[in-house]
């Protein structure tokens, strides 16, 4: 028996589907955009075409699993931007705005980015977008995501520089000095048991040593050499690590060092400026 719009949104609920999942669900199936929700109402008595039955019990199955929403869609909007994700990348989350925000209150004019860990191409976008005279860059050690954020940057007509490799290995001699490094780097203990939530993402970028701070330090240490005088190394980290990432980067002779609350009110960012007698002391 064919049901309608309305029942079929009742029906999923039922089974334990998220009302705004099932929502975007079916608005993906039909083939409109996320934010037409109010269609749904409005629509609420027309028959759902029986051959989309098959695709959405398909879809529902694999949510109720667990899999993220954006990647049954395909999209994921951060910050302001339409982005298109599968599994190998990370989903973007809104808290991430928070790295944007910041990194946008520091930066202006010509000044040049480095987005490390780029994955979708999230942040790198988002600067890139919000700011089109940034020169940005972008690594990943993943050769398919990267190939994720490459695709999302030339659907949305965005000049990033993209490179693959470790951190900063990746840079050619040409891209050595930037004016700010941003990155959302793994920082989930291995043996975290919230990573069962995240099963269905990338692990080798979710996870990062013993106590989830292994690709932080890392980069920490090696930042002062590929930042300008006056540059700033600003850093997502875990709900309960802006503490000791503070003293890493104090250690690494960054000065200002603070962070900032996500959307939550967690430290969710912390991040410090290079001076010019730390840049001259380091190595090359």
């Amino acid at each position: 028996m064919t049901q309608t719009v309305g029942q079929t949104l009742s029906s999923l609920q039922t089974r334990g589907l998220d009302r705004l999942d099932a929502q975007l669900l079916l608005l993906h199936l039909l083939g409109k955009p996320a934010n037409q929700r109010g269609w749904l109402l409005s629509h609420d008595d027309e028959p759902l075409p029986p051959a989309l039955a098959t695709t959405l019990e398909s879809l529902v199955q694999r949510r109720l699993a667990g899999e993220p929403l954006a990647y049954l869609t395909g999209h994921k909007e951060f910050f302001g931007l339409d982005l298109q994700v599968d599994a190998r990348v990370l989903v973007p989350r809104p808290d991430t705005e928070t790295l944007v925000n910041w990194a946008l209150e520091l930066l202006e004019g010509q000044q040049r980015v480095l987005d490390l860990g780029t994955g979708s191409g999230a942040i790198a976008l988002a600067l890139k977008a919000s700011r089109p005279t940034l020169r940005v860059q972008a690594t990943d050690f993943s050769a398919v995501a990267l190939a994720v954020a490459q695709a999302n940057a030339r659907r949305l007509k965005l000049d990033i520089g993209f490179h693959q490799g470790a951190w900063f290995d990746a840079l050619p001699p040409s891209e050595a000095r930037f004016d700010c490094i941003v990155s959302n780097p793994p920082y989930v203990a291995v043996l975290d048991p919230h990573l069962s939530d995240l099963k269905f993402e990338p692990a080798q970028a979710l996870t990062s040593g013993p106590d989830g701070l292994d690709d932080l330090r890392q980069i920490i240490s090696q930042a002062p050499k590929h930042l300008t005088p006056g540059g700033w190394l600003l850093l997502e980290h875990g709900y309960d690590q802006a503490e000791a990432v503070r003293d890493l980067l104090s250690a690494a002779g960054f000065v200002q060092v603070q962070s900032r609350h996500d959307l939550a009110g967690i430290e969710r960012c912390s991040g410090g400026e290079m001076t010019m007698d730390a840049n001259a002391n380091s190595t090359t």
